[in-house]
């Protein structure tokens, strides 16, 4: 089943965006809507079994009330969220290819204690992106033992 989740990521330019996030992570434009001047209204990329939206800034409106859609290029790098994407295998390659497109590297590929490679990096406008390979089970015991941290599945 496809997750119910549609994330939504705003770009001042969309366009270049799409264009880069093919490039540099690997995930394919789905769908693309523009007015009648090609500019972008609303985009859709997948990526495995995983799909974002990818649209233009927007203002207050009628749809959305006060909220404003801001990319971090606008907000001096502030961003409200990063995006995780699960990946099968080979996340050392995956950060590799992502940095000759241009990608900015924050964390390297490393090893968590939850099980999982993880690496982040930043895209063209400087939304946060962390790309994770599960490559152990870890019980919720260890993972404690391991970050001090207590883990718990529900409230």
């Amino acid at each position: 089943m496809a997750s119910p989740f549609t994330p939504v990521v705003f770009y001042r330019d969309p366009l270049a965006a799409l264009r880069w996030l093919e490039a540099a992570f690997g995930f394919e434009t789905s769908l693309l809507v523009t007015d009648a001047a090609g500019a972008v209204g609303h985009a859709e990329m997948t990526f495995g079994d995983g799909h974002i939206g990818v649209a233009a800034e927007w203002g207050a409106s009628d749809l959305i009330g006060p909220a404003r859609m801001r990319s971090p290029a606008s907000l001096d790098a502030m961003g409200t969220q990063f995006i995780r994407v699960e990946l099968a295998d080979g996340v050392d390659d995956h950060c590799a290819h992502a940095e000759a497109a241009g990608a900015r590297i924050t964390q390297r590929p490393a090893d968590q204690f939850y099980g999982a490679r993880v690496y982040r990096a930043l895209d063209l406008e400087g939304h946060v992106w962390c790309f994770e390979q599960k490559v152990s089970e870890v019980s919720p015991a260890d993972m404690e033992k391991a970050s001090g941290l207590t883990i718990k599945t529900s409230l």
